[in-house]
């Protein structure tokens, strides 16, 4: 099994032969938040007119949210069946669940977790060729509202990306199952929100940069990623001491609404960048790979963006944010001996291969990426030595 050439959106929205490259907003039917909002589920999904859904979720989620959310579809005159993701988004384990469910009638496939869950779910939906409903029980990343899968190897590589034609018909964020997950998922969610304003602003300099379908970034798009980082700036703290008293509160549902929807629309219509390249590169770092979350290399990825463009004053605004809520300012919080040059240049030539790499308003080559990458590491360093790392070696305790 190979990632899937069915859909290719530059093929239609930006072939070759088709002039100037159109805006292209992109987003789900419906986006749910509040506490509790998993107890109705089935009634949401009479929008979608299900009669029996495929539930793709990890053992654990089951046994903490099986029994509400079977109920929630059973009271609604929904019929389904479970399916236990194994923890990685990966061909194989796609694979395995479409042969698994292709006799079975499904007519909707729920997602249930976290990021690497949601995007199996998608890609299974898209083989079965039926809608999505995402359910995400963390505010770790901002995958939840996207048309696409981060595909990784069975080690937990990524390997690629893979597009689908279709957005989630619903994504439902139930606040009070993410305020009692750990805090360290809801700050990883807001290093990969942080990096949506400064990303989608580097396309919308950059005449040349294209979002993920190969499309113009919309203003409305970046527009959501600078009110998603003025939000992280106002309410990450608040929001972080929330979850860590297990409680919702107006703080909490703003950060997860930034984590998850603004994150989301901004990123896939507003464009990546050097933050998510260096940010896939760290997946190729064996130790950085096993000990850190997604949102935590863009954390760093996105101080190495701002250190490239020259924004330094930028870039310590947000290590001085980083620092507050625990999340990685310099190389060695991500298990990376900023020394090892074998492992910069394995980091480097990986960030050199993103697609979209060429989106940063400068040439780029793997010089400016080291150099940006050290100088970050070098400057959160100097932060983190200034204010301290209390709560990063918190969240890292165990």
């Amino acid at each position: 099994m190979q990632i899937s050439n069915a859909y290719r959106p530059n093929s239609v929205f930006a072939p070759a032969d088709a002039g100037e490259v159109p805006r292209v907003f992109i987003a789900p039917q419906r986006y749910i938040q509040g506490k509790d909002v998993l107890a109705h589920v089935g009634r949401y999904l009479s929008l979608v007119r299900v009669r029996r859904a495929a539930i793709l979720i990890s053992a654990g989620g089951e046994s903490r949210h099986g029994r509400r959310l079977t109920d929630s579809l059973r009271a609604a005159a929904i019929d389904s069946v479970v399916c236990i993701f194994g923890g990685e988004c990966s061909l194989e384990e796609i694979e395995t669940h479409t042969r698994a469910l292709k006799t079975q009638n499904i007519d909707c496939v729920l997602a249930v977790g976290g990021g690497k869950c949601v995007d199996a779910g998608k890609a299974l939906a898209f083989r079965l060729d039926t809608p999505v409903v995402v359910v995400p029980t963390l505010a770790s990343n901002d995958a939840p509202c996207s048309a696409l899968s981060v595909l990784y190897s069975p080690a937990g590589i990524s390997i690629g990306i893979e597009f689908y034609p279709r957005s989630p018909a619903l994504v439902v964020v139930d606040t009070g199952i993410v305020a009692a997950a750990p805090e360290r998922f809801l700050v990883s969610g807001m290093g990969d929100a942080m990096a949506t304003w400064y990303e989608a602003s580097a396309c919308l300099r950059n005449s040349a940069a294209a979002t993920t379908v190969g499309a113009r970034p919309t203003l409305a798009a970046v527009a959501i990623g600078e009110v998603c980082a003025k939000t992280l700036f106002s309410e990450g703290i608040a929001a972080a001491a929330a979850v860590a008293d297990n409680r919702v509160d107006a703080s909490l549902e703003a950060v997860v609404e930034a984590n998850t929807l603004l994150s989301g629309l901004g990123f896939e219509s507003g464009g990546l960048a050097a933050a998510h390249g260096f940010a896939q590169s760290f997946t190729a770092i064996p130790q950085a790979n096993a000990n850190h979350l997604h949102g935590e290399m863009v954390a760093m990825g996105a101080l190495a963006q701002l250190v490239i463009e020259q924004r330094l004053d930028e870039a310590r605004r947000v290590a001085g944010f980083f620092v507050q809520v625990g999340l990685p300012v310099h190389l060695e919080q991500l298990s990376i001996e900023s020394g090892d040059a074998a492992a910069l240049a394995t980091i480097v030539e990986a960030a050199l291969a993103f697609p979209f790499i060429g989106n940063m308003p400068m040439k780029i080559d793997a010089a400016v990426l080291r150099d940006g990458l050290l100088r970050a590491h070098e400057l959160g360093a100097s932060v983190r030595e200034r204010a301290g790392d209390a709560a990063y070696r918190r969240l890292h305790a165990d």
